[in-house]
């Protein structure tokens, strides 16, 4: 059973990590998936202090293998941080299917050189952080969903239906070791409730969702550091995505943050391990 079979979903930032696992879900489910992000070759790499470390995984990866679950993936190279760029990759999508059915904010800057001149500096205080880190987590983050949103929900409006998710965490509700990446999350969560406000008179739902510990491919690189005794698949969040895009009373959940593991539990899926991960709570989290 595909219940996405003939929508239209664009993921940002899906190159790997939760965006990838997000595009996956949607495939299974037999969307066609537009998968956006920067990394077009293999092995392009991101500065982790002063090092290069290779990543794994490129847009036409992550859509071939979205056709691979059933779906239809689509690669779309784009930098969120230029406009131009955005508004391109919206245009070829709109002209090549007329309108938007889901669209996942997925994309998100400010994790790279957390260290600086071999310092660790994620954790110091707010007025020890670098001014790019902040310009970072909402020039390629915050506003990166914003724009993709105001580009997606046009066609969402005319058409009276429509799922704009923001990927967002637990640091927009409670401290997590980093002032500026709290309020960027926080502002994520406005921006989904806010929208999901603008948005209601016209059928169009918007929520922000929380993954738990996701085994992303930089989670599994330093896994000895971690307790993945409760921790999610990629794929988990887009199967709750999918669950969510499929639910026919899913406006009344828009404007609210939701926990994947607790919409596995509502819409009775399981992670792709046939596992049921414990949704965490705020004071866990």
């Amino acid at each position: 059973m595909r219940p996405l079979a003939g929508q239209i979903a664009v993921v940002t930032g899906a190159s790997r990590g939760v965006g990838k696992g997000i595009a996956l879900g949607l495939g299974e489910a037999g969307a066609t998936v537009y998968v956006t992000g920067r990394s077009v070759r293999e092995g392009e790499g991101r500065l982790v202090g002063e090092e290069l470390y290779p990543l794994a995984g490129t847009v036409h990866q992550t859509a071939e293998e979205v056709t691979a679950q059933g779906g239809r993936g689509i690669a779309l190279p784009c930098d969120h941080r230029d406009d131009a760029q955005v508004e391109a990759a919206f245009a070829r999508v709109l002209d090549e299917q007329e309108h938007i059915d889901i669209l996942v904010n997925n994309v998100w800057g400010g994790y790279e050189n957390m260290a600086e001149n071999r310092v660790w500096t994620w954790d110091k205080p707010f007025w020890q952080q670098p001014l790019w880190r902040w310009d970072a987590m909402f020039q390629a983050g915050v506003r990166a969903h914003f724009t993709a949103s105001r580009l997606a929900a046009p066609s969402m409006v005319e058409r009276q239906r429509g799922l704009i998710v923001n990927i967002s965490y637990f640091a927009g509700q409670k401290y997590l070791a980093n002032t500026l990446y709290g309020v960027a999350k926080c502002a994520t969560d406005r921006l989904a409730m806010d929208m999901a406000h603008e948005l209601r008179p016209y059928g169009v739902a918007a929520v922000s969702l929380y993954p738990g510990l996701v085994r992303t491919e930089g989670v599994m690189s330093a896994a000895e550091w971690f307790d993945l005794s409760n921790s999610e698949s990629p794929q988990f969040q887009g199967r709750a995505v999918a669950a969510l895009a499929a639910d026919p009373k899913r406006m009344e959940k828009s404007g609210q943050v939701l926990v994947t593991a607790a919409l596995a539990l509502e819409y009775g899926f399981t992670d792709i391990d046939g596992q049921q991960p414990r949704p965490l709570t705020l004071e866990e989290a």
